[in-house]
């Protein structure tokens, strides 16, 4: 951009952020750092707001939820618009900037390290349809004839000692799993095993689909589902589906499409509790469309901490199918316990998008466990039955 500024006298520039809360949170001190490593200090006037360039120009720093669709036509007439950070952006800014752009010749740069495949900027770049006028360039550590001793040691480390976050950190993959996160060790132990790969049905068994539910309101959470299998000592992932705000007729399609409609449905507690839309539990509701429907009661306080855990023991017996539980895969991986910063506490899990799908797998978890957990204890009240009975014949 300061490249740009220099050459062409009178070009304007606009440095995006999706949240831009101080011009510290901005990229305007970069643009100072390479005006001064470049020798060009006289012809650059670095102000407190903004930067003024050659020929009567200027950079200006924003964030674009700031904007309105009235305010944004402030930018109409800008030479370059870049977006940093653009892993970040929303769609209604992504909406909103790219027809305020429209000089001719006018351009926008999206500079961003890949998080999710659904990112707004990654569906429009990087998606089956990306605009025909577009370049899209990956530019990774050994692209860089540059690059540091340093960072090398840094990278190596990383390969040795995070291989869970190394792929996003330094290949440029999406982001698979949170630091911290719950289950980041087990989704890693399951790639290197080979357990994420081709999973089929087995037509002789019988499929389940474990719930979290959501709403039907527009900011409702979401609806998450795991279909999967008991077979053995194993559970097989067979699919994943997640949807907002969409009404229960939608879920049961979904399930019927994709030839689940005989499964068995296996719904958290408040799975009996009647919808606030419709006044109807999804319970009686999927019973009257003829699903089999089985709702876990409410585990009480500490459910959570105790899905989690249970899941974490079962882990090395799950085996995903691919590409159809990628999906649910990106939520387990991301999700995490909230903390205390303050006190450095941990305050249990953070509900947020990967909540509802990790919320549905601990249930499957629960679910497949607890028939074990009740045999083993049958199990051992038979032995200690037997052990009275010899104890009183010896006597």
């Amino acid at each position: 951009m300061v490249e740009q500024a220099f050459l062409n006298p009178g070009f304007r520039g606009v440095c995006i952020r999706e949240v831009q809360k101080s011009l510290k949170d901005s990229a305007k001190r970069l643009i100072e750092d390479k005006v001064e490593t470049y020798g060009l200090g006289p012809h650059f006037d670095c102000l407190e707001s903004e930067t003024k360039t050659p020929g009567g120009g200027l950079i200006v720093y924003q964030g674009m939820q700031d904007h309105t669709s009235e305010s944004i036509k402030s930018l109409e007439g800008f030479d370059v618009a870049w977006v940093e950070e653009a892993q970040s952006l929303s769609q209604r800014s992504l909406t909103l900037l790219r027809p305020t752009i429209r000089k001719e010749m006018s351009e926008l740069w999206f500079s961003w390290n890949r998080t999710r495949k659904n990112d707004p900027v990654d569906v429009l770049l990087t998606g089956d349809k990306p605009p025909s006028d577009c370049f899209v360039v990956k530019a990774n550590h050994r692209d860089n004839p540059w690059f540091p001793d340093v960072l090398e040691a840094e990278r190596q480390d990383d390969e040795r000692d995070r291989p869970d976050q190394y792929p996003h950190i330094w290949e440029g993959d999406y982001s698979k799993v949170t630091e911290g996160a719950y289950y980041a060790a087990a989704l890693t132990r399951a790639q290197s095993e080979g357990r994420i790969c081709r999973v089929a049905a087995d037509d002789l068994m019988e499929v389940q689909a474990f719930w979290d539910i959501g709403g039907t309101g527009a900011k409702a959470d979401a609806c998450a589902i795991w279909v999967a299998q008991f077979i053995g000592r194993e559970i097989r992932i067979l699919n994943y589906y997640e949807a907002v705000g969409q009404p229960l007729s939608a879920h049961v399609h979904w399930l019927r499409r994709n030839g689940y409609g005989e499964a068995r449905l296996v719904l958290p507690h408040d799975g009996a509790t009647n919808d606030r839309v419709y006044d109807v539990s999804y319970e009686s509701a999927l019973r009257d469309a003829g699903f089999v429907v089985d709702v876990v009661p409410n585990q009480g306080r500490g459910a959570a901490a105790a899905r989690i855990e249970t899941a974490r023991r079962v882990f090395p017996r799950i085996w995903f199918n691919g590409e159809a539980t990628e999906p649910g895969r990106d939520a387990l991986g991301a999700y995490h316990e909230r903390k205390d910063e303050a006190r450095n506490v941990g305050l249990g899990p953070e509900h947020d998008w990967s909540s509802h799908g990790a919320d549905a797998f601990g249930l499957m978890c629960v679910a497949y466990i607890e028939p074990m957990l009740e045999a083993e204890l049958e199990e051992s009240e038979r032995q200690t039955l037997t052990y009275g009975r010899s104890d009183v014949t010896g006597y």
